[in-house]
């Protein structure tokens, strides 16, 4: 079972011009983002093989915005430590702002421009793929694993009213993971608990 998230990021700076110094500041919530990384692929001595992030970095529009894509099967160089995977992140903003095509600026990581209306499209079409809110009933983890299963997540702000009337119009299913507010990072936590239930999920590569 092939794990997906799909991450908004609505205030990053696109072309990676921020301090490591001020990640929730001039950073624009980096510190949340590179978190939600950490908290997607890292478990005790292993990482997810199974896993797919995608970061969709939309502080400025197409062709501006910028989409980072992360596979466990292939990616090198993640530490679990906020610092060290904002300066993974930085550099591939860094090596992709002047480029019109995707880049693998390391093993595992592809990052390039994108339309980002066309990316959500894309992979919210994907089966069996929910949009997290806590407005919404709660998610219900399906009894047999499926070939992929993904969830829609936002940084601490919430999607644009843009975002929202697409998710909408796109059938996504609205899902809650409890009632209280949590951070994105967290929520990939419990989706991952709740997904390492299911049987036939498979479980995490040990070093």
């Amino acid at each position: 079972m092939i794990r997906r998230v799909l991450l908004l990021a609505h205030r990053v700076p696109v072309a990676g011009g921020f301090s490591l110094n001020d990640l929730a500041g001039a950073g624009g919530r980096m510190d949340e983002v590179a978190r939600a990384v950490s908290t997607a692929f890292t478990v005790s001595n292993g990482l997810r093989r199974d896993t797919e992030l995608t970061i969709l970095f939309v502080a400025e529009p197409p062709p501006r915005a910028r989409r980072i894509r992360l596979r466990g099967d292939g990616l090198r160089y993640l530490n679990p430590d906020e610092r060290s995977t904002a300066a993974l992140l930085k550099n591939a903003l860094v090596r992709s702002s002047t480029l019109p095509h995707d880049l693998e600026a390391s093993p595992g990581l592809v990052v390039g421009p994108v339309d980002p209306a066309a990316a959500i499209t894309e992979f919210a079409r994907r089966e069996s793929t929910v949009w997290l809110s806590e407005d919404a009933a709660p998610y219900v983890a399906p009894a047999s694993a499926p070939p992929s299963i993904g969830a829609i997540l936002s940084d601490p702000q919430d999607p644009t009213p843009e975002e929202a009337s697409l998710l909408k119009a796109l059938g996504v299913v609205l899902a809650s993971l409890g009632p209280v507010r949590l951070r994105a990072s967290q929520c990939i936590d419990v989706l991952h608990n709740r997904w390492d239930a299911i049987p036939g999920a498979g479980l995490p590569d040990r070093a």
